[in-house]
C-alpha cells in the first residue's frame, strides 16, 4: 500500500477502490459493446463532427485549425473565450490541452454542460502555461487538463514537465478559486504497433516512464489541492501499451477511445456530485 493510501481514512480508501473498480468495469463493458462498431465508425474526421447544442460554438472547426499557424490558433481560442466570458453560459466546462482534447467529438462530450475546447494540436506544457490567461475571464465550474505527451516526444525532461504542470495547476487555482481543477493522466502509446508518422519518437518513450510520470503528477495535484483523473489505466492493456481498439495510429484516439474518455468524465462528475452531498 502506498504512503498516500495509508494516510487516508479506511472508509475513504475503500470507497476509492470501489469507485475505481466500478469505473474500470463500466469502461470494459462499453468497449465490449462497441467492438462490433469499429469497422463502421472508423477514425475521427471532419465529417464526423456534428453541430453542438452548446451555447459555445467553435469559430473554426478543429480540422480547419490544422491549416493555421500557432498565433492564428491562439487568436481563435481567445475569441471563443471572449464570447463565453460575455455570454456567461451556465455549467461551463473547459477542456485544455493538445490534439487529444482538440479532437474530442462534440457529440460525445457529456450533456447538460457547456463545453469550451481550448486544445491546440502539438501543444506542450510550456505553451499551455503561457496561454492560460486567454480564458481568465470565464467562470467555469470545472477545467479538465490533459497535457504532456508532446513534451515527451520533443525530449523534454520529466522534471521540466512536472514543474510546468505544477505551475499550470497553481495558476488555475489562483485565477479560478471556485473552479474544480482536474488534471488527467498522460495516456500510453502503442510502441511497435504504432503507425503514427513519428513512430521512432514514440519508441524512445517507454510506457513505464509515462506511468511513473503520472504517479508523480498525481502527487502534485494533491499538493496543489486539485483533482487527478487516472485515464491511463483505462487505456492500457496487459502488455502495457495503448489498447489497439481505442486508437487510430498508436497515439491519437478513435471514436471508441473517446467513448471511453466520455464515460470516465461522466462517471467522475457523478462521483463528485455524490461526495458533495
Amino acid at each position: 500500500m502506498s504512503a498516500t493510501a495509508k494516510n487516508l481514512p479506511t472508509w475513504a480508501f475503500l470507497i476509492s477502490l470501489i469507485s475505481n473498480g466500478l469505473l474500470i468495469v463500466t469502461v470494459i463493458l462499453l468497449i465490449w459493446r462497441q467492438q462490433d462498431l469499429n469497422s463502421f465508425l472508423g477514425t475521427i474526421t471532419n465529417s464526423d463532427q456534428t453541430e453542438s447544442n452548446s451555447q459555445t460554438q467553435a469559430i473554426a472547426p478543429p480540422g480547419e485549425r490544422y491549416q493555421l499557424n500557432y498565433q492564428q490558433w491562439l487568436d481563435i481560442l481567445e475569441q471563443e473565450a471572449n464570447v463565453v466570458s460575455n455570454q456567461r453560459p451556465a455549467n461551463l466546462v473547459i477542456l485544455a490541452g493538445d490534439s487529444l482534447s482538440l479532437w474530442f467529438p462534440v457529440e460525445l462530450l457529456p450533456e447538460n454542460k457547456n463545453w469550451l475546447n481550448q486544445g491546440i494540436s502539438g501543444e506542450k506544457t510550456a505553451g499551455l502555461l503561457k496561454r492560460l490567461s486567454l480564458f481568465d475571464k470565464t467562470r467555469p465550474e470545472a477545467i479538465f487538463v490533459m497535457i504532456g505527451i508532446n513534451d515527451l516526444i520533443a525530449g523534454v525532461s520529466d522534471r521540466k514537465i512536472l514543474d510546468n504542470q505544477r505551475q499550470i495547476i497553481s495558476y488555475l487555482r489562483r485565477v479560478h478559486p471556485k473552479t474544480k481543477i482536474v488534471v488527467q493522466s498522460i495516456l500510453p502509446h502503442s510502441q511497435e504497433q504504432a503507425t503514427w508518422e513519428g513512430k521512432e519518437k514514440l519508441l524512445a518513450i517507454p510506457n513505464t516512464r509515462i506511468r511513473k510520470l503520472n504517479q508523480e503528477l498525481q502527487k502534485i495535484t494533491k499538493q496543489q489541492n486539485a483533482s487527478f483523473l487516472n485515464l491511463h489505466d483505462l487505456f492500457v492493456n496487459k502488455a502495457g501499451i495503448l489498447r489497439p481498439e481505442l486508437t487510430t495510429d498508436g497515439l491519437h484516439l478513435n471514436y471508441n477511445g473517446y467513448l471511453v474518455w466520455r464515460t470516465a468524465l461522466k462517471y467522475y462528475t457523478q462521483m463528485e456530485l455524490l461526495t458533495k452531498k
